[in-house]
């Protein structure tokens, strides 16, 4: 019984790291959350043309609606969080005494 030795190959592309900076100076906290709705706003439209698609007989099929559904009910969901837990910071910040 002998065992072979391969190589890892070329099958996995890897990508060189990304060294630009993140973001510029001039982003904040709500260019980050605005950007993030933008995000949200068109995963939403992405799923109602999805479901449009479906009731009109165009759909590919099931399988893709539902999962675009279901990406952006799962976005909504992590945004009202986002929303939720900067409303408690703002509330903590709020309560602290000078």
């Amino acid at each position: 019984m002998s065992i072979e030795m391969s190589g890892i190959g070329t099958s996995m592309s890897l990508r060189p790291a990304d060294t630009s900076p993140v973001s510029s100076a001039k982003s904040g906290f709500g260019d980050i959350m605005k950007s993030t709705i933008q995000q949200v706003n068109q995963i939403q439209n992405t799923g109602e043309q999805a479901i449009q698609q479906m009731n009109t007989g165009n759909a590919e099929s099931l399988h893709e609606v539902m999962i675009a559904v279901e990406e952006a009910d799962i976005s909504l969901k992590m945004l009202v969080q986002m929303r939720n837990k900067a409303l408690q910071a703002y509330e903590e910040v709020m309560r602290m005494q000078i």
